[in-house]
């Protein structure tokens, strides 16, 4: 392992506090790991890190090195941009996580067209709703929807997604079709909630020019965008969701719009990656053509 890697391998492990999610974000053995940093500690004259059974951290010492190698990594994932032929031939791993319904319905379908344009990158790809830990995880970036409150990401946006409203027909039939937006109060939804224990999600509207939030009773909370969606198929309450997500189920009569009158507020998407990978050539051309993808299906920003 070249000194560059060495750095790399050291960075991963301060941040994931574990030489096994270190060595697999790097897809090396772990023993190779282990011997990589005996190997830069010998030849530093000095201990990096301190080991336990449960977790690895920096020493002082460990901890300055650090922050002196992402400096480094950065600027080389700098000079490497620079170069043309490198950054528009990007190699290696790339590791992302997404909504399965993006996952599934938008990006997958079209991933031939980005692995003919990049025979170098190596995806891996991750579905799901729950807050991802980049850095711990060894994920370079993540497509989620809303603003993160993890202001050490940085957001490129992807697109404004219009939604809908809608409910069964058969918890139509049971409560009746809202015809205002004051009607809401005597219906149920289908709540969700974060991974982060957040569950304040009410249905909002456009009314009179400005967003108007409504919090409904429900029986039914879930924390999975696909669940959601069932949930809202079987009668357990109103959903929100964007209208790509519901298109088929629209069409099919399976799901019913209410109050269109009342245009939903659109929902917002972005890629998100950390600061110090911002330069890394794989993910800027990844991002680069998700933006376009996106732009395609549901048009441009506005």
């Amino acid at each position: 392992m070249d000194r560059f890697e060495s750095l790399q391998l050291f960075t991963r492990i301060v941040e994931s506090g574990s030489f096994s999610q270190a060595a697999a974000s790097l897809d090396i053995p772990r023993a190779t790991a282990t011997h990589a940093i005996k190997a830069l500690e010998s030849r530093l004259g000095t201990r990096l890190l301190e080991r336990t059974t449960r977790h690895v951290r920096p020493t002082l010492d460990g901890q300055a090195f650090y922050e002196r190698c992402v400096s480094v990594l950065s600027e080389l994932d700098d000079a490497e941009a620079s170069l043309q032929h490198i950054a528009s031939n990007p190699r290696g791993t790339l590791r992302v996580d997404m909504h399965g319904t993006h996952a599934t319905q938008i990006v997958l379908p079209a991933i031939p067209e980005f692995r003919e344009r990049y025979p170098g990158i190596d995806l891996v790809v991750s579905s799901g709703d729950r807050l991802v830990d980049l850095v711990r995880e060894g994920v370079d970036c993540v497509i989620r929807a809303g603003t993160p409150r993890d202001s050490s990401l940085v957001a490129r946006r992807l697109a404004a997604l219009p939604q809908a409203i809608c409910a069964s027909p058969e918890y139509l039939a049971r409560f009746g079709t809202p015809a205002h937006p004051d009607d809401l109060a005597q219906h149920q939804t289908v709540k969700f909630f974060s991974s982060s224990g957040a569950s304040d999600y009410p249905l909002e509207l456009i009314v009179d020019g400005k967003v108007q939030a409504y919090t409904l009773d429900g029986w039914m909370s879930v924390n999975d965008a696909e669940n959601y969606f069932v949930c809202g198929l079987r009668g357990c309450g109103l959903i929100q969701i964007p209208r790509f997500h519901m298109e088929e189920a629209l069409r099919d009569g399976r799901l019913v719009e209410v109050l269109a009158a009342w245009r939903s507020p659109d929902m917002p998407l972005a890629a998100f990656y950390p600061h110090h990978r911002q330069l890394s050539p794989r993910v800027r051309v990844f991002i680069d053509w998700l933006t376009k993808l996106y732009e395609t299906r549901f048009g441009p920003l506005p």
